[in-house]
């Protein structure tokens, strides 16, 4: 097991499936105990027990990153487990898949908006609460390529969603940059995981033409955006804070 993260509570949201499951059991592997919190209980807690069953400390929680009382709830809960909460991935978020600006819903914009950046909001303002309160701690939250850079995909709201994110991050980090808390955010480009696949029965693209998004001619794993997540969230990466590190094989680069 690595020490990456040994002695440390670190909380994932959106972690039954995809990047925030594959988050959780990196993290567990680097030595962090884990909570797990998600809508989907069946499958957020069948990962807890893969965790536990591998050795690991992890416990899960159900929770909605839209509701505060569900974040304060799950907040609590982590707290009342371990003392404390030494980092948060904020990783919960749906798709929009391929919907041309002009046809976009507003119901559709709500409901991106309420979990994408909304449930951004609702989490770093309560984990901040807590983290001042116990003297520090880190908070990476899962942004997007589509944070950074326009595409042309059909994904005007969930980008506009993914650049609000980048911006929370940023101001946080400054804002609470001499009072011991650090706040990045990841951006991955093509990852395979249920939200492609999604985008890709939807008919967005194919499988060939989602990995030629990459210079590489190659989808991402969650693993890839995971093991950047455990990273910031150590103190290996003390000196970053107010970043927006892409994980996207090469996609923004040019």
């Amino acid at each position: 097991m690595s020490e990456l993260l040994a002695d440390k509570t670190v909380l994932v949201t959106g972690a039954a499936n995809g990047i925030g499951a594959a988050s959780a059991e990196r993290f567990a592997a680097h030595g962090a105990r884990v909570v797990l919190v998600d809508v989907d209980a069946d499958h957020g807690e069948a990962n807890a027990e893969a965790i536990r069953t591998a050795g690991g400390d992890a416990t899960f929680v159900r929770g909605d990153v839209s509701s505060a009382a569900d974040v304060k709830a799950f907040l609590a809960a982590a707290v009342d487990r371990y003392g404390r909460i030494d980092a948060a991935l904020n990783n919960a978020g749906i798709e929009e898949t391929g919907t041309p600006f002009h046809e976009s819903s507003e119901d559709g914009w709500d409901a991106l908006h309420a979990v994408n950046l909304k449930g951004v909001f609702l989490c770093m303002k309560y984990e901040i609460r807590q983290m001042l309160a116990q003297g520090g701690g880190t908070i990476v939250n899962m942004a997007s390529v589509a944070g950074l850079i326009g595409l042309p995909l059909g994904i005007g709201t969930y980008a506009a969603t993914k650049h609000g994110v980048v911006g929370l991050t940023r101001t946080a980090a400054i804002e609470y940059a001499r009072q011991g808390i650090r706040v990045n955010a990841v951006c991955p480009g093509v990852v395979r995981t249920a939200m492609l696949d999604s985008a890709i029965n939807a008919g967005m693209f194919t499988p060939e033409e989602a990995a030629a998004l990459h210079p590489t001619g190659a989808l991402l794993s969650p693993r890839d955006v995971a093991e950047t997540a455990a990273w910031l969230c150590s103190d290996v990466s003390g000196g970053m804070t107010g970043q927006a590190v892409a994980v996207d094989a090469g996609m923004t680069a040019g």
